[in-house]
């Protein structure tokens, strides 16, 4: 019987992601000083913190939005409310959705490596006989007549 793991949990990167240590390692595997900046800015600005900090100067600039002459309410949420906090919040949910892929694609490599180590041991042989017994197939169909 095949053990099934539970989903693995996206919490131990997102910790990872969000921390200093982590800003510090990813820095660090840049080359370059642009690619340092670069790293450290997407970082920063995909956090929640940031997100929330964001929502928090959107909401400042909402009454001068809302006097006679401002730019009105359609104009904050399309251009300071959304431009500012979703591009956050977007990040941080490819950083979670990212996470979540490296998971299952690790899964899927145990899983087949689990499945190959299997197929090994229940094949008297394993796979090198399988391969050869595949072979020999394949030559005896092919010396077949053609009508046969």
């Amino acid at each position: 019987m095949l053990n099934v793991r539970p989903p693995a949990s996206t919490r131990h990167h997102m910790r990872q992601a969000i921390s200093l240590r982590g800003l510090r390692a990813d820095v660090g595997k840049a080359d370059g000083f642009n690619a340092k900046i670069a790293v450290f800015l997407t970082n920063i600005v995909g956090s929640m913190w940031c997100a929330y900090i964001f929502a928090v100067l959107a909401v400042i600039g909402l009454p001068a939005a809302l006097k006679p002459g401002g730019e009105g309410i359609i104009a904050w949420i399309a251009q300071t409310f959304l431009q500012l906090v979703l591009l956050s919040v977007i990040m941080v949910g490819q950083n979670v959705q990212s996470a979540a892929g490296d998971a299952r694609a690790q899964r899927t490599y145990d899983d087949t490596v689990e499945i190959l180590d299997r197929l090994d041991i229940r094949t008297e042989g394993g796979l090198k006989e399988l391969s050869d017994r595949l072979d020999a197939l394949t030559k005896a169909l092919a010396a077949r007549p053609a009508g046969a």
